[in-house]
This record gives structure tokens, sequence and C-alpha cells, in this order.
């Protein structure tokens, strides 16, 4: 079925669906096979092995992939790390240059800095919401930028059409981790991104029960990161792409009543006196709210939040929430609560996570799809703690 002129609504239902119906089943099947039968395919590259990220199962979530972001391909890896680390490998060598936004999930921050530092590559650090130091740390050897629509956990929103530009115009491969955002409020091709990459595991899944990641972007890239994705084997089971499959075609209602049930909890715990402060790119005092509000079609599910007490009210107010599980990671159809500091950015050092803004006490909340005056009024309760 042709969809490259619906909506994101649509393609989410048809891009990349079997042309023929496989025996005319509605929903793709599962085809929990590692091997296929030999059709004489010229090419090692052709031959269907799950490992070569090629089976039925991967083939339709590759084009559903590549038409959400209007992107020219994708790929499905075994998690959100796998497209990460496999991306920055195939596509650079040791002894380039990578600039990186300066506040990042804290394991891509570990990645670089801990393991692919020691093996030769080089990075540093920018800030994303301006151009003042892009081209004073780029180097002759420069050769890629890496940031996120909405960083994690501070959820702030740097200037991405500047920094597309920027990358574009230095000859810089341009990446962006859209988890956060979704293809349903940024696509980064759209904005001139090269690579777009997402844990799969949290939103556009949405379910909280595989792990998998995302690559989507440009043909040529993408066939150099597909081969390295066969030799370090993080491909993704056909059970896993089943689910990923069946949970990508809610994305869009998902995502947009956590927009909206993000934006009304904002506003409250903004408003509340034992609240000391919100991230969150839909409040207006949000020093990238203007920038947010050009760029993204919806300002997320996420928000990160501090108390008035601390460390111990943090604590205090996380045991006495009731809807909220306390829990890492994110986009589900559950609110999960956690601290970054002993979670998702647990691999940094104190220092760094000091330097770059998450405290101890930061509080990070992922709505999920429950009412919202439910949750908002279990909040206040916790609160009152």
């Amino acid at each position: 079925m042709g969809t490259v002129n619906h909506r994101i609504d649509t393609r989410l239902i048809h891009a990349g669906e079997p042309k023929t119906r496989i025996h005319g089943a509605v929903s793709l099947p599962i085809f929990q096979s590692s091997t296929f039968e030999y059709a004489g395919q010229s090419s090692y590259d052709d031959l269907k092995y799950i490992r070569m990220n090629n089976t039925p199962n991967h083939v339709v979530l590759h084009g559903k992939l590549a038409a959400l972001e209007n992107a020219e391909a994708a790929l499905v890896t075994s998690s959100g790390m796998a497209a990460i680390a496999t991306t920055l490998m195939a596509l650079f060598s040791p002894g380039d240059h990578i600039l990186v936004q300066n506040c990042l999930y804290g394991g891509t921050q570990d990645f670089i800095t801990s393991d692919l530092a020691p093996l030769g590559f080089e990075f540093d650090f920018i800030d994303a919401a301006g151009p003042k130091d892009w081209d004073a740390k780029r180097k002759p050897n420069t050769r890629g930028l890496y940031v996120e629509t909405i960083s994690n956990p501070l959820m702030q929103v740097g200037d991405l059409k500047g920094l597309a530009a920027f990358a574009a115009a230095r000859g810089l491969i341009g990446m962006i981790d859209n988890t956060f955002a979704t293809p349903v409020n940024f696509r980064p091709s759209e904005w001139g991104y090269d690579i777009s990459l997402h844990s799969c595991t949290k939103y556009l899944n949405g379910h909280s029960d595989i792990l998998a990641g995302a690559i989507i972007g440009k043909a040529d890239l993408l066939a150099a990161i597909g081969h390295k994705l066969v030799h370090l084997g993080g491909s993704l089971d056909p059970h896993a792409c089943f689910l990923l499959h069946r949970g990508m075609k809610t994305l869009a209602v998902r995502v947009r009543h956590q927009n909206r049930s993000a934006a009304a909890i904002a506003a409250f715990l903004s408003d509340h006196g034992a609240v000391e402060r919100v991230n969150y790119p839909g409040l207006a005092d949000h020093p990238g709210h203007d920038r947010a509000s050009q760029l993204l079609e919806g300002f997320g599910g996420m928000i990160s939040f501090e108390l008035k007490g601390g460390l111990p009210a943090a604590e205090r107010f996380m045991q006495r929430a009731t809807i909220p599980i306390v829990a890492p990671s994110l986009g589900g159809v559950e609110t999960l609560i956690t601290r970054p500091a002993v979670t998702s950015h647990a691999g940094m050092s104190p220092d760094q996570r000091r330097e770059a803004g998450i405290g101890d006490a930061l509080i990070r909340l992922s709505v999920g799809l429950e009412d919202t005056i439910d949750l908002i009024e279990d909040l206040d309760n916790a609160l009152k703690g």
C-alpha cells in the first residue's frame, strides 16, 4: 500500500506492510526461523538469516520506520544502545573527532567517554543551545555531530535547526537521538539530519516488554551501519520484531495523550509550593520553550523536577506516590518515576553529573496513559507527605 502522501497515523498502520498479505493474514506472522532456504542469491548480504536483519519481520519494520520519519532507510537492532554503538563504530574510526551535546543519556555518554575514547576516538562536548563554541571546538579531524532532540534527563531542546545546518555546511554526519520526541513530535530527516536513533524499548514499542533499537536515515550510511551490525550481531529477534511492529501501530494515539497529560502535570508541578524546579519544554519559562514551540509538534511525555528539601524530600515523595511505578526506563503505558543519579546516569561520576546539572535529588517522570486527573491527585497527595 502506497503511503508516501499519507499522514503519520496512516503510515503507522500501513507503511512497510507486505503488498500481498501473507496467506491473507491481517497481522504479520512471526517468522521464528533463524535460517531460510537458499534462493539463488549471488551476494552473502542477500542471504536470509536473522543476523542479517532481513527476515520478513525485519523488512516490514525497516519500511515502516523509514516512512515514519520520511527517511530513505532504516534498521532495527537488539537495543537502543546497540543502535547507538553500532552507528558510531560504523561511521567513525580511531582518530576521528565528534562534537557531542554536553548532556546526554548516561549510557551514551559513558560509551563515548569510557569505551570509544580509549580506542582512539576523539570528542568534545558542546552547548547545543547556541553556536558560540561549535566552530571553536571543531577540528580538522571532526567528522560528526551527536545530539538529542529532547535531552535526558533535563529536557533541554537545543538549536536543532542550527545544529543540522552547521553539520551539513561543514561536511559532518549529523546524528540525533529522537527517542524522547518520537516521530510523532519530530522527524529529523525533515530538518536535515543524516541519522536518527531510537531506543524502541521506549515509546515506539510503548508496552515495557521488549528491548529494541532503531537507526533511520540516509541509505548509504545505513548500508555501512548494516554491514557493521551484521559483524557485531546486534540483530532483533523475530518475536521482538513482532511486538515492536504491533506496538508501533498505536504510537500516535499514545504519544498525543502523553503530550497532553504531561503538559497538564508539568503545569501543576510548576505551580506547587513544594516543587523547586520543573524541566519541561512545554512550560513558558523553560529556556528552550521558544525553540521547542517552533520545532516540535508536541512537547513529549517526559518531565524532570526537583523538590524543596532535596534528596530526603525526593525519596519521601517517591515512596508516597501510588500510581507511578518506581522503575527505570520510560515511554510505556505505565507512569514510571526514577532518580537518574541512581539509574539512567549512574554510570557517570558524581562530578560529571554535577557538571551536567543532574543532582542526586532530580526526579524523572515518564507519563503513561493513566487518567491525567488521577495522576495529578496522586502526585499532590505524595507532595503533602
